[in-house]
């Protein structure tokens, strides 16, 4: 079964043509990091008509790669929720045209189950039960991903995720948007224990996070430290800050699957590429005798070839949308369109 999948929920356009849920015919994804990166962040007015600019181009693009055309396809899928509106809507209306006009089913996608579906692509043996962090810019989830379809969220962020703490600390260390990325690399060259951070916890929900605390904490060093006239070691305060947040990522992690028994873990979203959360991730399920699945560097940020590994399942499932399909900015994970 081949699919023509679109994703556009934030500030990349893109479209790939995958196979059986697991076999990527083509994958092309349009970047608009370079201009958000003037505005420190995503300016969601600007995303929303890049898209509507990029979208035809890059879909024309993934069909000519794939080697295939609308009339050999099999289904049209969209990411539908969560991210954008304005961003999201863009997507969701192109691939209802083309639903429109081919006849082809609709297959609308939830955005990080797609994200969860990236290691069905890297990892195609893989296949449910198993217990899945989704951690990224905008998320940071533990999931319990009983089936392709049937999902339940065991612990989340109460504010910032992850992602989103990294890019704001970045951000106040001097660094270009998207920060996260370039704090991960210059936290290579820094002593990790150069500054004690807190490691927020939340009372009575011990598998829920909580990264606000500890951003703030990184400002406020930076502030106190700029009202003496000192200068702090960017490296180090790097390291400390991202050896934080991912002890925080692996408490709660080793204490859900200790609690759910699975044997098989998983990470995903833009964070999983993280280079000190795949290592430890590597150690501590070695450690535990874990098997440990995570999406290659390629597919851990957004892309449409998730989009179309997730369609695929939930295809089978039943899940088919009718022109009434709209656009959600925010819905749970466990929900179905």
């Amino acid at each position: 079964m081949r699919i023509l999948a679109i994703e556009s929920s934030c500030d990349e356009t893109a479209a790939a043509v995958v196979e059986d849920g697991k076999k990527v015919c083509s994958s092309v994804v349009a970047s608009q990091i370079e201009e958000h990166k003037l505005y420190g962040g995503v300016v969601p007015e600007i995303a929303s008509r890049r898209h509507s600019e990029a979208i035809v181009g890059v879909t024309r693009q993934a069909l000519e790669q794939a080697n295939t055309t609308l009339k050999e396809l099999d289904a049209i899928a969209v990411t539908s929720a969560p991210g954008l509106i304005g961003a999201l809507l863009v997507g969701v209306n192109f691939a209802k045209g083309l639903a429109l006009s081919t006849g082809l089913p609709l297959i609308p996608v939830h955005h990080l189950r797609a994200h969860i579906a990236s290691n069905y692509i890297t990892s195609p043996t893989l296949e449910p039960p198993f217990l899945c962090l989704v951690v990224s810019g905008g998320h940071t989830h533990i999931v319990d991903v009983k089936d392709y379809t049937d999902l339940y969220v065991l612990g989340q962020t109460r504010d910032d995720a992850a992602g989103e703490a990294f890019d704001k600390a970045a951000r106040a260390m001097g660094m270009p948007y998207p920060g996260g990325v370039h704090l991960d690399k210059i936290a290579e060259q820094g002593n990790e224990d150069a500054f004690t951070l807190p490691h927020p916890v939340v009372q009575g929900a011990p598998l829920d996070f909580s990264f606000s605390g500890l951003k703030t904490a990184v400002i406020n060093l930076l502030h106190n430290a700029s009202q003496k006239g000192e200068q702090l070691s960017v490296a180090d305060l790097s390291a400390s800050f991202r050896k934080a947040v991912v002890d925080c990522l692996l408490k709660n992690v080793i204490l859900a699957m200790r609690h759910t028994g699975y044997k098989k873990f998983v990470v995903a979203g833009g964070v999983s590429a993280n280079s000190l959360l795949r290592r430890r991730l590597q150690q501590e399920c070695r450690e535990e005798g874990w098997e440990l699945h995570m999406p290659q560097l390629n597919l851990c940020g957004d892309n449409a070839a998730m989009v179309g590994a997730q369609a695929y399942y939930e295809f089978l499932s039943g899940q088919i949308a009718g022109m009434d399909l709209n656009a959600c900015a925010a819905m749970p994970i466990e929900n179905h369109f």
